[in-house]
């Protein structure tokens, strides 16, 4: 999965709410109902907190990710949609990162500050997108690693396209049955970190809650092959500047 820092998981704010002072002749315990009524509201809203997603996997009898085949990806029109998500439903991108905090969604700190930077940005309209999943091996890769350059270069030639960096939280805030030990890389251009590092997003489920993770995106950042990347296709990747951006990523 590349060089991903294990310090990425980082803190978020829980939910807060505060009672006013008591009316003259409202019971006390009238007061303490409404506050654990409140409470309980606010815990129902929490999706990817540990007992969150230890609870979903439960209901829906899937503990861990299973290992997919590998096979072998000759054109991306014979790729299936792995999931179709929504993307331009938040108004700006604090709504976003707001709706992700709602929801007790851990993002790390090289994420946080790729979320926060003036490069990335949320589509003005509501679109459906379709994600492919594909890995290094099923791109055809025989070696245990590749870069990220060589990655997103046979992912272009095959027919796929970069997916915008919206689609990592936006597929967090739809993802809650994400079963423990997948971690997707979002195949995307990369967003400089406050300091200048380039960052991939990846949205993950490492057992500890539901995530959203940075990792190198440098172009000669090594990956392993069985790492499950996530893209659009090509006749549906919209701007042509992703293709551009991961031109970019090639070395010279």
């Amino acid at each position: 999965m590349g060089r991903t820092t294990g310090k990425e998981i980082g803190r978020h704010a829980g939910s807060h709410f505060s009672v006013g002072r008591p009316l003259r002749g409202t019971p006390i315990i009238a007061l303490l109902c409404t506050a654990c009524i409140l409470l309980y509201a606010s815990e129902l809203s929490a999706q990817c907190t540990a007992r969150d997603v230890l609870r979903n996997q439960g209901k829906l009898k899937k503990t861990a990710a299973t290992t997919t085949p590998q096979i072998l990806v000759r054109s991306a029109a014979d790729v299936p949609a792995w999931k179709t998500i929504a993307i331009g439903t938040y108004r700006d991108s604090f709504a976003l990162i707001g709706a992700l905090d709602a929801a007790g969604c851990a993002v790390g700190g090289m994420a946080g500050q790729a979320l926060a930077r003036p490069a990335f940005t949320v589509s003005p309209t509501k679109t459906r997108v379709e994600l492919f999943a594909v890995s290094a091996a099923e791109l055809g890769f025989k070696t245990d690693t590749v870069t990220l350059g060589e990655m997103y270069a046979r992912a272009q030639q095959l027919g796929f396209a970069l997916a915008p960096a919206e689609i990592a939280p936006q597929l967090r805030l739809q993802y809650f049955d994400q079963p423990i030990g997948e971690f997707l890389v979002i195949g995307m251009q990369p967003i400089k970190t406050w300091n200048g590092e380039p960052v991939v997003l990846n949205v993950a489920n490492g057992g500890a809650g539901l995530v959203i993770i940075g990792q190198d995106g440098r172009a000669d950042a090594e990956i392993s092959v069985t790492s499950r990347f996530l893209f659009v296709r090509l006749n549906r990747a919209g701007p042509a500047d992703m293709l551009d951006a991961a031109a970019a990523l090639l070395p010279p």
